[in-house]
């Protein structure tokens, strides 16, 4: 066997031990995914482990591009079982994320948004300093930082952003707006999907268990790699 078919193999028994094989019943299976499936079990389907290994391979030479060319991507994962993985993940690649819920126009309509982050930066700002207290009373002030919490929840993540290259979304069914906002805009894609997702409209899907926390797991760390290759590489040259 060679050492190439030999990683390929370590990485399907990785994926298998995070449960990345668990699809949905076959009732919720999406026709754009039927030929990557392996089978079925107890009326749920099995996914094609080898199919996602390729298809997970193709990300990560993406990731790597983007990486090495100085591009912004945004992570998106708002499920329970997505939310610590991709807070953590974002972070360690210093990229741009939403972990609550994604707001119509991030993408679309970015200018706009743009003028929330910087009232939420601002406020921030007049806070810290003790502006606030002599600006407003303390009903006022009370108003403000409940705004300034909602806000947190909804741009934290977006803050440091200018321009996003692309989107890593976790679960493309649940997060199809940003989905479909990328499409918009023109902005590629990756996502990590599940058998009852359409698959057509995402430029790099990577077919696995997006509802169990070791999966999202094993398939954000491999893609972070991705993403630390691509900074190693320019530092090389």
């Amino acid at each position: 066997m060679s050492t190439d078919n030999t990683k390929i193999d370590s990485k399907i028994d990785e994926m298998f031990k995070a449960g990345a094989h668990f699809g949905y019943s076959k009732t919720r299976r999406h026709p754009s995914i039927s030929k990557m499936l392996f089978g079925m079990k107890n009326k749920n389907d099995i996914i094609d482990l080898e199919k996602t290994s390729a298809m997970l391979a193709t990300a990560k030479e993406f990731m790597t591009k983007l990486s090495s060319e100085g591009k912004q991507i945004i992570i998106v994962g708002a499920k329970p079982e997505a939310r610590n993985e991709v807070l953590a993940t974002a972070l360690a690649m210093d990229a741009s994320y939403v972990v609550s819920r994604w707001v119509g126009g991030t993408l679309t309509n970015f200018p706009e948004i743009k003028k929330r982050i910087t009232r939420l930066v601002d406020l921030k700002d007049q806070r810290a300093k003790g502006e606030l207290a002599t600006k407003y009373t303390k009903k006022e002030q009370l108003l403000i930082s409940r705004e300034i919490e909602r806000m947190e929840k909804l741009f934290s993540g977006l803050v440091n952003l200018r321009k996003a290259d692309a989107v890593l979304v976790i679960d493309g069914k649940r997060e199809h707006i940003a989905v479909s906002e990328a499409n918009k805009v023109g902005i590629p894609v990756i996502a990590l999907v599940n058998s009852d997702t359409n698959i057509k409209n995402i430029q790099y899907p990577i077919l696995a268990n997006d509802a169990s926390v070791s999966s999202i797991k094993f398939f954000l760390g491999e893609l972070k790699n991705a993403w630390e290759d691509g900074k190693v590489k320019v530092k090389a040259e």
